[in-house]
């Protein structure tokens, strides 16, 4: 898809200059809070909206439950050191009762995004003269969100997930940008390399890496097997290679031998992507002796797993993601 600011002569100045401006006609004096999920969308809206409208925004970071191992107490540190006000909210027992029986992957989207909607305004109630949700969403969301042909192709939890009626009005000031000039935006704003140079992360997190019901057993063993993955990207120096990785836990189970006994456990498959912009992807020829290693440590230090698989499908026709 042609990138729709390539017409218009957009620089990452020049766009931060005219967003700032007006973000500050716009919201005025409203306090705002902002959906942070410690990505890159997220996080480059929230050094924005900052440098627009400093005190006035507060961030809000919830752990559904279905964050990278870890994730919730690196994010707020990491953030912390930017100078947002942010506030932590614990809410897996949450979103652990509503998605229970859930196997279908759009529903349980929706129940995410309607969970985060809830929470958030839960949260304003309890802060003073909240008008505004912000949130990271980017133009590849709201296209694959939007339904051309009567088919849409996923729902994004920040956009098809949104209830009717809300009591917050919505900014989202990266929505008409692609992924590699989110992170250009990023650097001109002084942020971080390891922040900017995150792989992109589902907002449902790990929910749409688990195909079926989620549990909190299952994304146990997801988060076990997706720190090794990751981990191992950023060992061997291949992680700034790719665009996005991720572990994808299938509700299939297979026969295998662990210890000279026979098991029966789940599989998993490893997803790894090159791409510019998110719209259309490739998948990364990785070594075959990383994934080698990668294989034999997942099987032998997760329990519950017992075989690999690699992902060697394109977007198209394939989506990054699995669900």
């Amino acid at each position: 898809m042609e990138n729709v600011n390539a017409k218009k002569d957009w620089t990452p100045a020049n766009f931060i200059q005219s967003t700032v401006q007006e973000l500050k006609c716009q919201l005025k004096d409203d306090q705002v809070i902002l959906a942070l999920s410690g990505g890159v969308d997220s996080s480059v809206c929230a050094v924005l909206l900052n440098k627009a409208i400093g005190g006035n925004l507060t961030c809000i970071f919830v752990d559904h439950g279905l964050l990278r191992k870890n994730e919730f107490e690196k994010v707020q540190e990491d953030y912390r050191h930017l100078g947002l006000n942010i506030i932590g909210i614990d809410a897996k027992e949450y979103f652990y009762r509503a998605l229970a029986g859930e196997k279908d992957p759009e529903k349980k989207r929706k129940i995410i995004g309607k969970g985060f909607i809830d929470i958030f305004e839960q949260e304003a109630k309890k802060l003073q003269n909240i008008k505004w949700l912000a949130q990271g969403t980017i133009y590849p969301d709201i296209v694959e969100s939007l339904s051309t042909t009567g088919k849409l192709v996923k729902s994004h939890h920040n956009v098809g997930g949104l209830p009717e009626k809300m009591n917050l009005k919505l900014v989202e000031p990266l929505k008409s940008l692609f992924k590699d000039e989110v992170r250009q935006v990023g650097r001109e704003l002084g942020m971080a390399d390891h922040l900017i140079k995150r792989h992109p992360f589902p907002g449902p997190g790990l929910g749409v890496r688990i195909l079926g019901d989620i549990t909190p057993e299952k994304v146990r063993i997801l988060q076990d097997a997706d720190t090794i993955f990751i981990d191992g990207l950023r060992e061997w120096d291949l992680y700034d290679e790719v665009w996005q990785a991720a572990v994808v836990l299938l509700p299939v189970q297979s026969v295998g031998v662990t210890n000279d006994e026979r098991t029966y456990e789940n599989a998993v498959a490893l997803r790894a992507v090159t791409s510019v912009d998110a719209m259309t992807a490739e998948w990364a020829r990785l070594p075959s002796d990383f994934l080698a290693q990668i294989s034999n440590e997942i099987i032998y230090k997760v329990q519950g797993i017992n075989r690999v698989v690699y992902d060697i499908s394109s977007k198209p026709p394939a989506t990054i993601e699995w669900e």
